[in-house]
């Protein structure tokens, strides 16, 4: 086995939150020099603020592309050096919807330890406080960001929600979270329960779960905030 551990770090979901961090993010962190991450800046103000004496000049951050993804022969090397190494997504828990799972897959073909750190996860979060069925649920990720196939989509989900007795969640941009409840209100059944979780663990968390005969008797303007969809047509 590589003589690497491989820490997939948790980041704040909502800015500054470190209370959300488990004690062993700061305490592994305090030694790591070598990180992947999503956005370089955002690691660097994130390692800042957990560690204010850090000197960032010794920090190696290979930011992961969003288009060409990460450099995997940097990873290698870094492994086959010996190096302890982060991985840091945006928000939340790394490696879950986040590009940097290549690098875990890498890490168990080259035998490198893989260690999870505690912290939160708005997905998570979000089902937890939804009161829907947590036994079994699907995160899709985001739905199309057009019709006619965003609304097939969900008429989709409905289907499998009903059939599977299974929550699906799911996620949008945040200037299209307006829009997107909008459509869910046109397409759903009167009867499904839909809830939304906005700014989870931040200043101006929203969380709410009603039917989607309810919701239309007060429809809410949902701001740009990231934003947990999760929907049970029973």
């Amino acid at each position: 086995m590589s003589k690497s551990t491989i820490y997939l770090v948790p980041v704040p979901i909502a800015e500054g939150m470190l209370q959300t961090l488990s004690p062993e993010i700061a305490a592994k962190t305090a030694s790591l020099t070598h990180y992947f991450a999503e956005n370089a800046k955002n690691t660097r103000r994130f390692l800042k603020m957990l560690h204010p004496t850090l000197v960032l000049e010794t920090v190696h951050i290979s930011e992961i592309d969003k288009h060409s993804g990460a450099d995997i022969d940097l990873f290698r090397k870094w492994v086959r050096d010996g190096h302890d190494i982060g991985i840091i997504s945006d928000s939340g828990c790394p490696a879950v919807a986040d590009p940097g799972a290549i690098l875990v897959n890498i890490a168990h073909q080259i035998s490198a330890k893989v260690v999870p750190l505690t912290g939160p996860s708005s997905i998570l979060l979000a089902l937890m406080a939804s009161g829907l069925g947590g036994q079994s649920f699907a995160f899709i990720g985001y739905l199309p960001v057009k019709d006619p196939n965003r609304s097939k989509r969900i008429k989709e989900l409905e289907i499998v929600s009903q059939r599977d007795r299974q929550t699906q969640i799911f996620i949008e941009t945040p200037y299209r979270n307006n829009s997107l409840l909008a459509e869910i209100l046109k397409q759903s059944y009167h009867y499904t329960k839909l809830s939304i979780a906005q700014d989870i663990t931040g200043e101006k968390e929203f969380i709410k779960t009603l039917s989607i005969a309810d919701w239309k008797k007060n429809i809410p303007v949902l701001e740009k905030l990231p934003t947990v969809f999760s929907l049970l047509t029973p």
